[in-house]
């Protein structure tokens, strides 16, 4: 049996209602138009509504097939006796055909509303003596109307719990995809920390290290020098901890504020690198470059100058930025030591190697290209390529 809904049961409550009152119909009729056997009549249909409200009442009944089958049967068998005694007992059939459907399997269901149909019909005709075609019309009519609503309501509620169904999978669909998009927030502003912290804090951490050695180194035959790399440690140490405070907050480079991507790299150049000479060159035309594009270079070219320093043993280093027809480049190129690419160390939290990784990340991020070029004893050359749309 299908589950109950609120609309089901009452219907169902309507189904009982029908029954009590065409049993009370023909015991009435048997009184009051003086049919033989009359007390019988009435006495049958008694037994009819007592066990119809045996089962149809117990929720032991209606929660076990097996015993609403059973009961179905001895329902039946009561109303076969009352149609032998009465032709009111045809109109019990009516109600009869739902529970049929209702309670037992499809094609059982139909073979038992046709059997009731052709009992009632047969019934009826035993009663009058006769048989016309428009004894067969009420019955058989009652067995058709009956089939249409039960299975076209089985039909709705099978829908129905299909839709049910689906709206709970789209909920749980929904509910992942919102767990699976948290997660990916809390992955990409990982990343983003980490490259922020690499080309910054790393970075300038790494700036003011080497300052302070220079410091020392010179600190007894040149104070005056160590006191200017002392005082280059200290303005460094100024300046990332604004950087620190800048991109926790998510906003762009102090030194972009106010300022040209070209005039931030070009003081980017023109800082002390700890013996390296940098020099920037700009080619093209300059156009507005989204923030994205602008912090992203600018990290890059940091990261690149800080590796060229930390690394190439090298002299020089020439910056380019390039503005091109749809695109914006920039070109790191440096005369040190070099290495091969393909024999990279892995990224180590003690001694760093994330900053080639967090360059491609940057540049992929924008949907750009990065490449790498170097080989030991022949400098290297980084080009960073981002599209302006």
């Amino acid at each position: 049996a299908l589950p109950l809904t609120p609309t089901s049961r009452t219907l169902t409550w309507c189904l009982h209602l029908l029954v009590v009152a065409l049993l009370a119909l023909a015991a009435v009729r048997a009184v009051t138009d003086g049919r033989p056997y009359a007390a019988v009549i009435v006495a049958v249909t008694v037994v009819c509504a007592l066990v119809y409200a045996a089962g149809a009442l117990p929720p032991s009944v209606q929660r076990s097939r097996r015993a609403a089958v059973w009961w179905l049967a001895c329902v039946c068998a009561s109303w076969l006796v009352l149609l032998a005694l009465t032709p009111d007992g045809i109109w019990v059939a009516f109600p009869l055909y739902f529970l049929q459907l209702h309670l037992l399997p499809r094609r059982t269901g139909l073979a038992a509303v046709v059997v009731t149909a052709l009992a009632s019909i047969a019934a009826f005709a035993a009663h009058q003596d006769s048989f016309s075609a428009a004894m067969a019309i009420g019955p058989a009519l009652g067995a058709a109307v009956a089939v249409a609503v039960v299975w076209g309501y089985q039909a709705l509620y099978r829908e129905s719990d299909q839709r049910r169904q689906l709206i709970e999978e789209l909920t749980a669909t929904r509910a992942d995809l919102a767990t699976a998009q948290h997660t990916a927030g809390v992955l990409a502003e990982r990343e983003r920390l980490a490259r922020e912290i690499h080309d910054t804090l790393a970075q300038g951490l790494s700036s003011i290290q080497l300052l302070l050695r220079a410091a020392e180194r010179a600190l007894p035959q040149a104070p005056d020098n160590a006191a200017r790399y002392v005082d280059q440690a200290r303005q460094a140490a100024v300046d990332n901890l604004a950087e620190a405070r800048r991109f926790v907050a998510a906003r762009a480079p102090p030194s972009l504020d106010g300022s040209t991507l070209a005039g931030a790299l070009e003081r980017l150049c023109t800082a002390a690198h700890d013996g390296l000479t940098a020099r920037f060159h700009l080619l093209g035309t300059p156009v507005p470059l989204p923030t994205a594009h602008e912090v992203a270079l600018l990290r890059i070219a940091q990261s690149a100058l800080a590796n060229t320093v930390r690394h190439a043993d090298a002299t020089t280093a020439d910056l380019t930025l390039t503005y091109l027809d749809g695109h914006v480049a920039l070109e790191v190129v440096d005369d040190g030591s070099g290495f091969d690419p393909d024999r990279l160390p892995l990224p180590d939290p003690e001694f760093g190697g994330y900053g080639l990784s967090a360059m491609r990340a940057r540049t992929r991020a924008l949907g750009g290209t990065f490449t790498l070029t170097s080989a030991p004893g022949r400098g290297t050359t980084l080009t960073t390529r981002l599209p302006l749309t």
